[in-house]
């Protein structure tokens, strides 16, 4: 119950009951409101800015483990790019090396996204730089797996037209030399055999027996047979990919004009046939129509050892056999 209040009047000498006007009671009221709201508003400011709801604390933990989430995907982000970049060294300095390709321009590798920015959506949040440079990186790694995929297509159909390339390529001895059959010549400056000066000998000799097979030494198409000068009977076979090579001095052919010969086939027999001082077959090896040495290119039936020896004799600069 609320107390009552007095005054003392002079006037009357007494103490009298001091009575409160309803305008007072109102001004009161609203003052006590105003007060009280004013109050409370800078209660909710100081708890909103300095205190985080139970709300907050689960939106920012939510927050907190998704920028830890896109640092450890910028990790493996990092870990890609690196294998990918091994990829691509591989593909331009090994692949394509050996399939006689161009590397694929580092502008095509490397091209960006043109355009509008991409990556507007991504601006204006707390993480923006964290999201907008993970959404690049996995953009650029998305465009280059794509590139090195079509170079992998791209390796898949050359390595198919390697494999019949290697088939076409010379790489056996005309004539079985590991049958007894003595003397070789080689190629480059040979003292000439009817002239007697030094000339260039644009292949190598194989002295063998007249008869001995002769084999083509690579996959290919005859271009041609006959009879050509000091060539004597000779057989030229076109095997694509710019090589060509050149049999002479045969005493027949196994073979004719336009017909396909795969690598070991027999397409004629040693003779004598030409400017010839003894049996033998006179071996070139063509590439882009000029004569290169035929001892690069008698590998693939000969072991270390067995090459060596055939080496070493066509290097002796002795007298040629035609």
């Amino acid at each position: 119950m609320a107390k009552t209040k007095y005054h003392y009047n002079s006037h009357t000498l007494k103490y009298e009951k001091i009575k409160t006007s309803t305008r007072t009671w109102t001004f009161r009221i609203i003052g006590f409101l105003t007060s009280s709201f004013a109050c409370a508003i800078f209660l909710f400011y100081i708890g909103f800015t300095f205190f985080d709801s139970p709300k907050e604390k689960q939106l920012q933990r939510e927050v907190d483990q998704m920028a830890l989430q896109y640092n450890l995907m910028q990790e493996r982000l990092k870990q890609i790019d690196a294998a990918l970049e091994g990829m691509q060294h591989r593909d331009d300095n090994i692949y394509r090396v050996i399939f006689e390709a161009d590397p694929i321009d580092s502008d095509i590798r490397k091209a960006g996204f043109g355009g509008v920015n991409r990556y507007k959506n991504l601006e204006h949040f707390s993480n923006s730089d964290l999201m907008v440079e993970t959404a690049k990186k996995l953009d650029y790694i998305t465009k280059a797996l794509y590139v090195q995929s079509k170079s992998y297509d791209d390796l898949t159909e050359m390595a198919k037209s390697k494999t019949e390339m290697m088939a076409s390529i010379p790489a056996i001895q005309p004539v079985d030399s590991r049958k007894g059959h003595a003397g070789v010549s080689g190629f480059g400056t040979r003292i000439h055999p009817v002239y007697k000066i030094r000339k260039m000998h644009a292949g190598i000799d194989f002295a063998a027996p007249v008869g001995t097979p002769i084999y083509a030494t690579g996959n290919g198409k005859v271009e041609a047979a006959g009879m050509d000068g000091g060539y004597g009977r000779r057989i030229v076979i076109n095997h694509g990919y710019s090589y060509k090579t050149l049999y002479g001095h045969m005493s027949r052919f196994a073979v004719r004009v336009g017909q396909r010969v795969q690598r070991g086939d027999l397409i004629g027999y040693v003779g004598n046939t030409g400017i010839s001082t003894g049996p033998h077959v006179h071996y070139e090896v063509h590439k882009n129509n000029k004569p290169v040495n035929p001892i690069n290119f008698i590998y693939n039936d000969l072991t270390p050892t067995e090459y060596v020896a055939i080496l070493e004799a066509a290097s002796q600069e002795n007298q040629s056999f035609d």
